[in-house]
């Protein structure tokens, strides 16, 4: 069983920046990629970004330049680093995982993002 725990959201102007941090508990040993997704109001859960075990990172081209996914911390902790925000990156920041062999996901609870203009 794998356990994720968002922290680090808020409230901040357009242009300013935010980190979203996910510790991740538990047996990982099945789990490789973790990803960050995001759901607004009214709107489908999106993929944001992902980083593999090794470090190989992926990210929507809505973010690809604004946005870092990093790993490191204590413990086995995943960043999202959100630069020059915008207000339609305002949604709800999930922190994602899955069991490559049981096809099993993770999710955490998730964490409020407000970009305001």
């Amino acid at each position: 069983q794998v356990q994720l725990v968002e922290s680090g959201g808020g409230s901040v102007q357009a242009g300013g920046s935010l980190r979203l941090s996910c510790t991740v508990t538990g047996n990982q040993y099945s789990i490789n990629m973790v990803d960050w997704y995001r759901q607004a109001p009214g709107k489908q859960r999106e993929l944001v970004a992902g980083i593999s075990k090794t470090g190989s990172t992926n990210y929507a081209d809505s973010v690809k330049d604004r946005f870092i996914i990093s790993r490191g911390g204590p413990g086995n902790t995943v960043y999202l680093q959100m630069n020059s925000l915008k207000p339609e990156d305002t949604s709800i920041y999930y922190c994602h995982s899955q069991d490559r062999y049981r096809k099993l996901d993770y999710w955490g609870l998730g964490a409020q993002v407000t970009v305001s203009s």
